[in-house]
């Protein structure tokens, strides 16, 4: 989120090359920062992997690729300019001789360039690749330069708090926290990076964002898809781990920051842990009260039946794991004390959807009688980060005719009418960018990691120790568990659901 300008010579080297997410996010995110002209003419991607391949084989396989998972479709003289860029070096990450010609390849082709390149080394990796990788690192040298090498880190960030701070301990021993990026790719996202745009570059908001004006936030990150092929993974994570502790919290924390003195990336981290450190920890018997969890049954999905949790491949039968979470959260600080903060997420819901709702209190005199206004609704902003990209936001108005009667009116800011969606960089382009450039302000800092896990600890541990008796207890195809929408209505409230426009 740095000032615009080219990157420096760069390497990026892939752990994991062959795997998913070099195919579905990397490379193509590599290849529209090169046709929007951000990277330097001395550019190179190494991917590295165990498979028998050769230079233009791996070159085909992401060309193929790009046409299925890219914004842009591959042309072929762009194409032709950037895949001499791409190489192959396959290798095992747990034999030191792999990071020996790792190096030389990579000093083969500073030596072509003449000039010392920035390295960034990008573990698209499973986490416990993440140990060896580090190591084979440190001992070879590769990383040594403080200042032009960079280490990328995929989620999961630790299982638990107590891993989260072993792996923490185990990037540190290699990495200086300054050449440490931990990923999260929710926070690449245009309408998520707009947030401190909408809030801060504005006089209107700031005299209305605190207890005084605000009645509730509500963040919603819903999913129509269940846990398709993924099943073995997400039984070791639920929806408080995969979700909560890292995307809504960042969310909540954006939302709810101060405002910061400079557009520093320290600056800015600072200001999200306070966030976090403010957030009103649980007791066990708090859980009960401010915490729904749920798991989805069989259902409908756009006149699709689709299979329940349980009949997910890699899934136990007698499984815990929750596939939806709903949290009532406090911050104990001067601007939002006693402003509950309403997070949920879950996979099989009735729509696709992520969105924050920020509920204005009502107004604090009603001058208009019953009749005049019988539809009196309290001021409301919506800013919808996925499928729909847009702000709205709720007023009160007169109604055409005679007489004073009043009705509900809609200001919306469209993200769509500014660009196409050709035109609108994906998540990763803007992430990547951003690492190669050394600004760390969208990126998770160690500690921000710690205390996010050390909300949800409480919960896990509550959850963990008292097995739900009621799996499933939401149909997929549906907004979630009735406990959901009683957790909110004891407050008087109800869930923001936004329609598709």
């Amino acid at each position: 989120m740095s000032p615009i300008h080219k990157t420096e010579p760069t390497i990026a080297i892939i752990f994991g090359g062959t795997g998913d997410l070099a195919k579905r996010k990397l490379v193509p995110a590599f290849y529209n920062l090169f046709l929007d002209g951000w990277l330097h003419e001395q550019f190179a991607i190494i991917g590295m992997g165990r498979s028998d391949t050769n230079d233009d084989k791996y070159r085909k396989h992401f060309e193929d690729a790009l046409g299925e998972f890219s914004r842009r479709q591959p042309e072929a003289d762009k194409w032709a300019a950037f895949a001499p860029s791409i190489t192959f070096l396959q290798s095992n990450i747990n034999d030191p001789e792999a990071y020996e010609l790792l190096k030389a390849k990579i000093e083969s082709l500073e030596a072509e360039w003449g000039v010392r390149a920035n390295r960034l080394f990008y573990l698209s990796v499973a986490p416990r690749f993440i140990e060896p990788v580090t190591v084979g690192l440190h001992k070879s040298g590769l990383a040594a330069d403080v200042e032009r090498d960079r280490i990328v880190v995929e989620k999961p960030f630790g299982h638990d708090f107590k891993s989260a701070k072993q792996l923490n301990c185990l990037l540190t021993a290699t990495f200086k926290e300054s050449q440490i990026y931990r990923i999260d790719h929710y926070l690449g996202k245009e309408t998520v990076q707009n947030i401190m745009a909408f809030r801060f570059g504005n006089a209107l908001w700031e005299p209305l964002w605190n207890r005084n004006y605000i009645d509730y936030v509500q963040i919603t990150v819903a999913e129509e898809v269940g846990v398709e092929d993924r099943g073995g993974y997400y039984e070791g994570s639920g929806a408080l781990r995969d979700m909560i502790q890292n995307h809504l919290l960042q969310l909540l924390c954006m939302v709810a920051m101060e405002s910061p003195v400079t557009f520093e990336a320290e600056e800015i981290r600072n200001r999200k842990v306070d966030v976090l450190h403010a957030i009103r920890r649980f007791s066990r018997e708090d859980v009960g009260k401010a915490a729904v969890r749920g798991q989805y049954g069989p259902g409908w999905i756009k006149g699709k039946k689709v299979p329940g949790y349980k009949e997910e491949g890699g899934v136990d039968q007698k499984s815990n794991t929750e596939t939806f979470a709903a949290i009532k959260f406090y911050l104990d600080n001067w601007r939002w004390q006693g402003v509950p903060f309403y997070l949920r997420t879950g996979k099989r819901m009735q729509e696709k959807g992520s969105s924050i709702t920020i509920q204005f209190r009502q107004v604090p005199h009603l001058t208009f009688p019953d009749a005049m206004a019988e539809n009196m609704f309290p001021n409301r902003l919506v800013i919808n980060i996925q499928p729909q990209m847009d702000i709205r936001l709720r007023f009160m108005a007169k109604k055409q005719g005679m007489g004073m009667r009043l009705k509900p009116a809609e200001m919306v800011f469209d993200f769509n009418d500014e660009t196409t969606p050709a035109q609108t960089p994906e998540a990763y382009e803007t992430l990547l960018l951003d690492a190669m450039q050394g600004d760390a302000t969208l990126f998770m800092r160690s500690d921000q990691v710690e205390v996010a896990w050390d909300v949800i600890t409480p919960i896990l541990e509550t959850w963990e120790s008292r097995p739900s008796l009621e799996f499933p207890n939401y149909a997929a195809g549906t907004w979630g568990p009735e406990n959901a929408e009683a957790l909110i209505a004891r407050d008087g409230h109800t869930w923001t659901v936004t329609l598709p426009h």
